[in-house]
């Protein structure tokens, strides 16, 4: 009798490094499971991650990477949210079908900010599964926008028409909802709006949508969605990651091991987030004041402006009370003992994580789903403290000072972090609600 073939199954994540990481986690319980992986990046992205392999990691078997254009131009800004939006459907499309076809691909997980991609189920006839990389929460809020311009809440171009809270779980203010957040411009909100619109229509040609989350945490968001298996918290590979578009500095694990248990402030804002000057000396300078070693994470391109000289002033000034690093191994930095509490901009993948090593927010929402997120972590499970701007929108260092006395001196908020921890820890073990789920997606994508 012949050996059964080995399942292969396509992974499309939407060109941004939250969508990556996290598509990047499940590829790997999936080849644990078997599977063969084609891992589908755009070209621009592909080369970071290989640039960022060269110097850390290697490439798991199972995972292949690959890559297609992503429709800009060589002058264009590879990293711009709004229009790769735009751009990604023509220029990715016939490319796709082209390569499933070719593979013989039955499988393809397709990143929900990629719905377009749906439509490869009538092209080609693949079965997909989409990934929520996002809260459930956020997803069953993205089904009901146009609820909410029927409700007069918004216009059709994304612009807030009432200002109040929407009471959906967790409650989220009108001008907070994601689509509106990440419209700079009228236009790009009209085509956010508008884009929600078109493929939410497409949203039944899913056999099953993948959340990164479990149902212990999101039960009443996921009571909704029939066909939704919540998989999470997804946990980052013992193998090191292969995802990332920056290699990780190691030299802050030796770091954290000589600072004092519970002490560290640890401090990153995911990929996308950019300070001015202003915002970057008030932050700089709010660590210092606060009194705690701090671990702070410094990408190439966080914030413009900045003077060299005066930065590494800084730096030595701060000395062995906090360490700059350019990017970091996230989810070993969070399960580290010394860890006091986590100061990020609550992305979804972020709050997983903080979430699962039990550790404390201070929250600073930048764009998108992070401010439904901050809801979340704030109001509802309670485990974090909101940093609030003055009226001049900045965050001061005295607001930043006095948060982290309040968070660091709440025994409430440390007792139910933990007991969330412990809940996240039981749901991804043998036995638990997404474990058992993440066995029912992997039995779906057997099916050929």
């Amino acid at each position: 009798m012949a050996a059964a073939a080995q399942p292969h199954v396509m992974v499309l994540p939407f060109p941004a490094q939250g969508h990556v990481i996290p598509l990047m986690e499940l590829s790997h319980r999936l080849v644990e499971q078997g599977f063969m992986i084609d891992f589908v990046n755009t070209e621009f992205n592909h080369n970071r991650v290989l640039k960022a392999l060269a110097e850390k990691g290697t490439i798991p078997g199972g995972i292949r990477l690959l890559s297609v254009p992503d429709g800009l131009g060589p002058a264009d800004d590879h990293t711009d949210i709004g229009k790769l939006v735009q751009v990604l459907p023509s220029a990715m499309l016939s490319l796709l079908e082209k390569m499933i076809i070719s593979k013989k691909i039955k499988w393809v997980i397709v990143d929900v900010s990629m719905s377009w991609a749906l439509e490869l189920a009538t092209t080609v006839g693949v079965r997909i599964a989409l990934f929520s990389t996002y809260s459930a929460a956020v997803f069953a809020l993205r089904m009901n926008l146009p609820k909410l311009i029927e409700d007069g809440i918004l216009d059709e171009t994304g612009n807030v028409k009432r200002h109040e809270m929407v009471q959906l779980m967790p409650p989220i203010d009108a001008a907070e909802i994601p689509w509106v957040s990440l419209g700079s411009t009228q236009e790009r909100r009209r085509f956010n709006i508008q884009n929600v619109f078109r493929t939410n229509q497409l949203m039944a040609l899913a056999e099953v949508i993948v959340c990164n989350t479990f149902r212990e945490i999101e039960s009443e968001a996921l009571a909704p969605l029939s066909n939704a298996l919540p998989v999470g918290p997804l946990v980052a590979p013992a193998s090191g990651q292969t995802g990332h578009f920056l290699a990780e500095d190691l030299t802050c694990l030796t770091w954290l091991n000589t600072q004092a248990p519970g002490s560290v402030i640890y401090v990153a804002f995911g990929s996308s987030t950019i300070f001015d000057v202003a915002q970057f000396h008030e932050l700089a300078n709010g660590l210092a004041l606060s009194g705690q070693p701090f671990l702070w994470v410094v990408r190439p391109n966080f914030t413009n402006g900045i003077q060299e000289d005066w930065f590494n002033e800084y730096k030595d000034y701060v000395g062995g009370k906090g360490l700059v690093v350019s990017w970091a191994p996230q989810q070993r930095v969070l399960s580290h003992p010394s860890i006091a509490c986590f100061m990020s901009h609550c992305g979804w993948n972020s709050t997983m994580e903080g979430v699962l090593h039990g550790v404390p927010f201070l929250c600073w929402p930048y764009f998108s789903d992070q401010f439904c997120n901050q809801s979340y972590i704030c109001n509802v499970w309670e485990i974090g403290i909101k940093l609030d701007r003055d009226i001049k929108g900045i965050v001061t260092q005295e607001e930043i000072k006095n948060k982290v006395a309040q968070l660091l001196g709440d025994e409430g908020i440390k007792e139910r972090a933990a007991t969330l921890k412990a809940t996240a820890h039981a749901s991804i073990q043998e036995g638990g609600s997404s474990h058992q789920n993440f066995l029912k997606l992997a039995n779906f994508l057997r099916e050929q």
